[in-house]
């Protein structure tokens, strides 16, 4: 009898955390393009959404202005970083692959203070750790809100599915990562523990 109960718990255990380890790294892939994920019988022009995403303009993170229009045909990674989390390491990955990449796939970091305000310092501050510590070369941005009532509208078109065409997920902690592919698509979203040099992320950007 007990033995038997101990194996259930056993079991029970096992699912919940192999549930858990799944919802950490966590890949959401893009449907189709043009597919309805609300079934309402109307599609977001992949095209419309595309053009949305060139449109953007922002300050790097020394203030020199970005127009993301110069990205065209190229894959893009975005990521939020911050300096003082588990996560922060991720940079020299970061870089690695941005070295590996070269000029066929764009790395964007972008600088948040939403989770644990892990993130405080200024641009400069940021831009100083980044380069003692990681040696970091790709392009960096002002620090930005990723969530919440101030979010910033780079942010909440990665993250309304009326708006990309498909993903509803905001980043869930620092060192998410958005993949938009050569079209100006997005094409899928990374939880945190994705590393940048993974399987996961390498095949995606290749």
């Amino acid at each position: 009898m007990n033995k038997t109960l101990l194996s259930v718990s056993f079991i029970a255990a096992l699912v919940i955390w192999v549930s858990c380890s799944n919802k950490a790294n966590k890949v959401s892939s893009a449907p189709a393009p043009g597919t309805d994920t609300n079934n309402t019988g109307a599609s977001v022009d992949p095209k419309k959404a595309s053009e949305m995403f060139y449109s953007f303009k922002m300050k790097a993170i020394d203030g020199a202005e970005i127009d993301f229009n110069s990205y065209r045909g190229k894959k893009v990674l975005l990521v939020n970083t911050a300096s003082k989390c588990g996560y922060t390491p991720q940079y020299k990955q970061l870089e690695e692959l941005h070295q590996k990449m070269g000029d066929k796939l764009v790395i964007l970091g972008f600088p948040a203070n939403n989770f644990l305000r892990q993130e405080p310092g200024t641009n400069q501050e940021i831009a100083e750790f980044c380069q003692k510590n990681y040696g970091v070369t790709f392009q960096m941005f002002e620090k930005i809100s990723v969530k919440g009532d101030d979010q910033h509208p780079l942010y909440k078109f990665l993250s309304d599915k009326s708006l990309n065409g498909w993903n509803d997920q905001e980043p869930t902690w620092n060192f998410c990562k958005y993949l938009v592919d050569e079209n100006g698509n997005l094409v899928k979203f990374f939880k945190s523990g994705a590393e940048p040099m993974g399987e996961e992320i390498l095949s995606a950007v290749q």
